[in-house]
């Protein structure tokens, strides 16, 4: 959409894109708090857990806790992109986010260097590298394994990384298997993204419509409307919303409203038997 189109409705940008600015996301008080302990963890390492549904809001958190952490004096912060891999190409990945070399041929050679690397950096700084993984309810139960054994140091008191990890259901499920419940023993912050409420889903849409310039785009009762369709899920409440906006772009409207929403979203037949209605 163009420029042209945003200014028209008072907007710097799609308020309800995924890929909006850190300030212009939502933070729940559970979610600062949350942001707030792995902060403090930095300096001793050690694993986090972000857990929820689909559409809860588990990489909004990641987000906001990479920008937090990359604000931080002399923390290094990495992010995993490639979650389903096997230990060589994990090693391999590890590597490349770290500045060290490591080889598929020589795993010891790449153990050793990444905690080299680590050491060195706990030596200058007194910080924690810093690991982000989403999506880890698909890493292989060997590589998170591998991980754990990677991280620790002085049998098993001291921590060299820390790693926040993020995934659905499945990924506390894994750390039940007998190889995976030393991984999970050691999760020493823990949060869990329940569905939201009306409250949370309202405060989602006003903060994000007032960062994008226009808190007035939408009225009071679409808020509502779209807040009570939305089944606690703020993925599913953005999808809603950006649908209107692009709705009320190729119509010329200025402003979300009930009306749209019933032209956009309502079944066939109740728009067929509302049409006759709007013209008397």
């Amino acid at each position: 959409m163009s420029a042209r189109a945003w200014s028209a409705l008072g907007l710097k940008y799609n308020p309800f894109s995924p890929d909006v600015p850190v300030e212009a996301l939502w933070i729940s008080p559970k979610t600062e708090h949350f942001c707030w302990r792995v902060k403090n963890q930095v300096r001793e390492g050690g694993f986090a857990l972000v857990t929820g549904d689909v559409g809860t809001g588990k990489s909004v958190t990641l987000r906001v806790l990479a920008e937090r952490l990359g604000g931080l004096r002399d923390v290094t912060v990495g992010t995993l992109t490639h979650p389903r891999t096997h230990v060589a190409d994990f090693y391999r990945e590890l590597g490349e986010i770290f500045g060290t070399t490591c080889t598929a041929s020589n795993r010891w050679g790449g153990f050793k260097a990444l905690r080299e690397k680590w050491h060195a950096h706990i030596e200058a700084t007194l910080m924690r590298p810093v690991l982000l993984i989403d999506e880890a309810q698909e890493m292989y139960p060997e590589v998170l394994s591998e991980l754990r054994v990677l991280t620790s140091t002085c049998f098993d008191s001291r921590a060299i990384l820390t790693v926040v990890l993020a995934g659905d259901a499945r990924l506390p499920e894994m750390f039940r298997r007998e190889e995976l419940v030393p991984l999970g023993s050691r999760m020493r912050v823990r949060m869990t993204h329940e569905y939201a409420t009306r409250e949370e889903l309202r405060g989602c849409l006003m903060h994000r419509l007032t960062q994008a310039g226009n808190a007035t785009l939408a009225t009071p009762q679409l808020l509502d409307t779209l807040c009570e369709h939305a089944a606690g899920n703020y993925r599913v409440l953005l999808t809603m919303a950006a649908e209107l906006l692009d709705a009320a772009v190729a119509r010329e409207q200025t402003t979300l409203d009930e009306k749209l929403y019933l032209e956009v979203f309502a079944p066939p037949t109740v728009r067929r038997t509302a049409a006759p209605a709007a013209r008397r």
